[in-house]
């Protein structure tokens, strides 16, 4: 499912979060692309429990690649504590469509915090400082996807603001006989 959020949305309706005293939200270096590809496997790991067909570890090398033209580019944020640790990360870019549309998307492709570190906003402060550079980079609309199983994703962009926007529907075989490994 692709949720989108609207420019045109006051800036008084979007959550905020005021009690980062002790959190950084700054742009990642290469020095963290390993750890960030880490997170990225946990957050597949966790997403498995929602349907994901995703295999983490079977992509980390890949999403590291993918993780460093990112931080090239300008496109990750991380959230540092106090003493150093990352507590979570977003990635964000430039929608490239192959089909020309009427508005400028950008897309936020990984969304993580730790698990010790959720539930104090660091997701809304780096959700936010995502939008602010898609929306200053001209983007008209954001959009990122949920899977459908994950309610307390799907409640979260809600809150910041993201409607669904399209739908993905999928289907198995109706014959259990057949397999990938046949």
């Amino acid at each position: 499912m692709s949720w989108f959020h609207n420019r045109s949305e006051p800036e008084a309706l979007r959550p905020r979060h005021e009690n980062f005293e002790r959190m950084e939200i700054e742009a990642s270096t290469m020095a963290t692309v390993d750890e960030l590809a880490g997170l990225w496997v946990a957050l597949a790991r966790d997403q498995r429990a929602y349907g994901s067909h995703l295999k983490p570890e079977a992509n980390r090398e890949s999403v590291r690649e993918g993780l460093a033209r990112g931080i090239v580019t300008g496109g990750v944020l991380v959230a540092r504590a106090e003493d150093g640790t990352i507590a979570g990360f977003v990635q964000f870019s430039p929608e490239s469509e192959a089909y020309a549309q009427d508005v400028t998307r950008g897309v936020i492709e990984n969304l993580y915090v730790r698990l010790g570190y959720r539930g104090a906003g660091i997701g809304s402060e780096l959700l936010e400082a995502a939008e602010e550079q898609l929306f200053d980079a001209d983007a008209d609309r954001v959009r990122l996807e949920v899977l459908a199983a994950n309610d307390d994703a799907r409640r979260f962009y809600a809150q910041h603001g993201y409607t669904p926007h399209r739908v993905e529907l999928e289907k198995a075989p109706e014959n259990d006989n057949h397999t990938k490994e046949d």
